[in-house]
């Protein structure tokens, strides 16, 4: 039987005005779940009628938050509008507290039917706070819904490119118009700390350290250092950018904007840049990543095109010298090298070997080598070898590179009439010249490298090559090839590899002295280039 059924029958039968209020108060309570029922109108006339009805003054109240706020109230007596839950109240008012609710009247009210009725008032109040609390939820999962879209949308939209300047102007727009914020500004982390890398609205923080505790200040939202990183913001909220718990950089707004004009951001907004925050750090990696790769394809196009170069200018095949054996052999460290040897057959019928060593690896180092080949082959045709030529190509390497730039060298000239072996060595390697009795003779420095000042004084040697003799030209990434103790190889090494294999054919010599510093090094990589002529009378 409904209430409204209730209430009448009892009154049919002649029921006490009593039990019609007590029904009555029953009809409201049930009332208060309807939808369409004003909640805080049907409280307040119901709290009206029962006050009259016991001469009473009443407030009713529900609990938010931790205090009481006040629905409803009657009569002229002044019931405060919130109370909290620990206050004792100085006047002598009877209370009826329930959970999350609590009744106050004036009168001395002790009854049954007065009590049942109190006890409606208060289920009437429970009632319709968790009524509010209901439409709030549905509320908050609609605006949650919203919300998702709105990130779900944004995401799309900074994800649709990958040029990361692009990337972090779009991305902080974005996050200032879902927060309606007046300032922004958006850091990467770099080493060295945080770097501005957009801002909107005026002026922000160039550049702050990753301290722990200056970002735990910025991240605490506190208004009183709001200008310290946007200067003129009186609000601040900023939350970090992190790709699985690394930090990325930090997302800043500032000053949202209301009908009063700026006022601080609620606790939803953090959640929402947040998440916000969680969709732009994983695109800004993905723009960051996509950068290293176009990095590293044109490092690699420059490398393959130096290689080429570097590959071009080296001989293809050994050249034919009467009366004598000869072999030229480069491993690169990288893909192009700094090492350089050649052969060239000089108008008068002597023969020039020559080898040099740019300091550095990579692109560099190979256009300096690509520039020592051209200009000594300009200069071999002009002149002849000397030390003054020498002179020449110093200041010309002096002068068309960059001050930390230099090349050792070893030029030798070869007078097959004679079997002479004339040599400048630039602040080269000592070449070896191994008797056929196994005597040693060192091919030393005599003097600077070239490029490395502008007038440098060479001087020129001579050695007789006698039937039989060895003659091996090479560069430091022979003899400084190191094992994992970080031990070199060395030129004892070579030179005793050199004067036990001295007779065999020069081919098998170069194989065992590949062979050798490969085995020294025990797997580790090729720290330097590699470069060995060998020259042998027959």
């Amino acid at each position: 039987m409904s209430p409204e059924t209730m209430s009448s029958v009892r009154r049919s039968d002649g029921s006490s005005e009593h039990d019609s209020l007590e029904f009555s108060a029953w009809e409201k309570v049930f009332s208060l779940a309807r939808k369409e029922v004003d909640d805080r109108l049907a409280l307040q006339r119901e709290l009206h009628r029962w006050g009259q009805h016991n001469g009473a003054d009443a407030a009713l109240y529900t609990e938010v938050e931790g205090a009481f706020e006040q629905l409803s109230s009657t009569g002229k007596t002044p019931f405060p509008l919130r109370i909290s839950t620990s206050d004792e109240l100085e006047e002598d008012w009877a209370r009826l507290e329930l959970p999350q609710t609590l009744l106050l009247y004036t009168a001395d009210l002790d009854g049954p039917q007065s009590a049942t009725a109190r006890m409606l008032l208060a289920a009437g109040a429970r009632i319709s706070s968790l009524k509010r609390q209901i439409q709030e939820q549905r509320f908050q999962a609609k605006f949650r819904g919203v919300e998702l879209q709105a990130l779900y949308d944004v995401g799309l939209a900074i994800a649709s490119t990958l040029d990361l300047e692009e990337l972090c102007e779009e991305a902080l727009l974005r996050a200032v118009s879902l927060l309606d914020a007046r300032r922004g500004a958006l850091y990467l982390l770099e080493p060295g700390g945080y770097r501005l890398t957009s801002r909107f609205g005026g002026e922000a923080l160039e550049h702050f350290e990753a301290d722990e505790k200056h970002i735990a200040s910025l991240l605490a939202d506190e208004a009183s250092g709001a200008s310290e990183w946007i200067p003129g913001a009186t609000h601040l909220l900023a939350v970090p950018v992190e790709v699985e718990s690394n930090a990325r950089g930090m997302l800043v707004v500032a000053d949202k904007e209301n009908r009063r004009g700026v006022g601080p951001f609620p606790a939803t907004d953090r959640r929402t840049l947040l998440l916000f925050a969680n969709q732009a750090a994983i695109a800004i990696e993905n723009a960051k990543l996509h950068k290293l790769a176009l990095e590293k394809e044109r490092l690699e196009r420059e490398m393959e095109l130096a290689a080429e170069i570097q590959q071009q200018l080296l001989p293809k095949i050994m050249p034919i010298i009467p009366g004598y054996e000869v072999i030229g052999w480069n491993r690169p460290a990288r893909q192009a090298g700094g090492d350089y040897f050649d052969f060239q057959n000089l108008e008068n019928g002597d023969w020039e070997l020559v080898v040099g060593d740019v300091v550095g690896k990579g692109v560099p180092a190979a256009i300096l080598v690509s520039t020592l080949h051209s200009s000594l082959r300009v200069l071999l045709d002009q002149m002849a070898v000397g030390p003054e030529l020498i002179e020449r190509l110093n200041r010309h390497i002096f002068e068309s590179s960059s001050a930390n730039k230099f090349i050792t060298m070893l030029l030798a000239t070869l007078d097959i009439n004679k079997h002479h072996l004339a040599y400048i060595n630039a602040g080269h390697n000592p070449g070896l010249l191994i008797k056929q009795d196994g005597e040693v003779t060192l091919m030393n420095s005599s003097g600077l490298p070239l490029g490395l000042m502008p007038q440098g004084h060479f001087e020129s040697a001579t050695l007789e090559l006698g039937q039989g003799d060895l003659v091996c030209i090479y560069s430091d990434g022979i003899t400084e090839c190191e094992a994992p103790d970080e031990e070199e190889f060395g030129l004892e090494r070579l030179t005793s590899l050199l004067a036990d294999h001295r007779r065999q054919p020069l081919s098998e010599v170069l194989h065992l002295i590949d062979q050798a510093v490969t085995d020294f090094a025990q797997g580790l990589p090729q720290g330097d280039d590699q470069t060995v002529i060998l020259l042998r009378r027959q």
